[in-house]
């Protein structure tokens, strides 16, 4: 794996539907995992960090919601975003997910275009405060040592 490789984990217990993110993802530079329930999501997240999950609602042993509700809830994977991929379609699904903590909501069947777009721009978000997060603690730890920040 390169610097510029982001870890993808496809969770989804419907083999044909992780299969077909898998091959949408296929000719990019994602490193791509899948789980198959809500708890195998959890423990390859603590394992291997990815870097987005796509996470679908009506899983065994642990639903999507629930999935997201302990990423959420855990200061290791709370920042991790997260895309609902799901058949469900309902507005009362939607808030659910966005209660939940989902960053987007994706129904399915899934064009391919829209969810190359929608992994991209969230991973942009999250480099983006990443870096913003990197900055302010090197200013903070420049005030705290004394020397001014250079745009002073």
């Amino acid at each position: 794996m390169n610097d510029n490789q982001f870890k993808i984990l496809i969770a989804d217990d419907n083999p044909q539907g992780a299969e077909l993110l898998e091959a949408y993802l296929a000719d990019t530079d994602f490193l791509v995992k899948t789980a198959g329930d809500g708890e195998q999501t959890l423990k390859i997240v603590s394992e291997w960090n990815p870097d987005l999950i796509l996470l679908d609602i009506m899983m065994p042993r642990m639903s999507g919601f629930e999935v997201c509700k302990q990423l959420r809830s855990n200061a290791l994977t709370k920042t991790i975003p997260v895309i609902m991929v799901t058949a469900l379609d309902q507005l009362a699904d939607v808030e659910r997910a966005v209660d939940a903590g989902t960053d987007d909501f994706i129904s399915k069947p899934i064009k391919q275009n829209e969810l190359l777009l929608r992994i991209n721009a969230l991973l942009k978000a999250r480099h983006s405060a990443n870096d913003l997060a990197r900055t302010l603690t090197y200013l903070e730890a420049l005030q705290q040592s004394g020397i001014q920040s250079p745009a002073r």
